[in-house]
């Protein structure tokens, strides 16, 4: 059980923790909207893999997060910023007894743009959504 977060790959970092699934899913959305985050959109990957292609896959759910002040800022820097948008928050089963919360590294996501402006609200992005990591595996944020 990892309580800082670790990288996913150049495209993210997360953490995971051993609450279950759905609390796990209920913290991070606490902790997103006290970072200033909404979640704009629930993808349930396993419900849509089994009703699409009739395949079971394990719980995962894609919320699409955006903290609106710092989307503004970033359409403002960059007008075409729109297809980096929302950071994606995966929250997935990671074996019987643990659940896994990684983000989107807006740093790295937006860090192809090459605009210093782009990159200072992304790094405010990033630092708002360790905070919610943090959260999470401290247990903060309660459902």
């Amino acid at each position: 059980m990892n309580q800082s977060p670790t990288p996913t790959g150049a495209y993210g970092f997360g953490v995971t923790t051993r609450l279950p699934y759905d609390v796990a899913i209920a913290r991070t959305k606490a902790a997103l909207k006290d970072e200033g985050f909404g979640v704009l959109t629930e993808i349930d990957v396993a419900a849509t893999l089994k009703q699409k292609i009739d395949v079971d896959f394990e719980p995962y759910i894609i919320l699409g997060a955006c903290n609106p002040r710092l989307a503004h800022q970033a359409l403002q820097a960059e007008h075409e910023i729109g297809l980096l948008l929302p950071c994606n928050v995966i929250v997935h089963s990671d074996g019987p007894h643990e659940t896994r919360v990684s983000v989107m590294d807006p740093a790295a996501a937006m860090g192809i743009v090459g605009n210093d402006a782009v990159a200072q609200v992304a790094a405010e992005a990033r630092a708002r959504l360790e905070r919610v990591l943090a959260a999470v595996a401290a247990g903060a944020a309660p459902a």
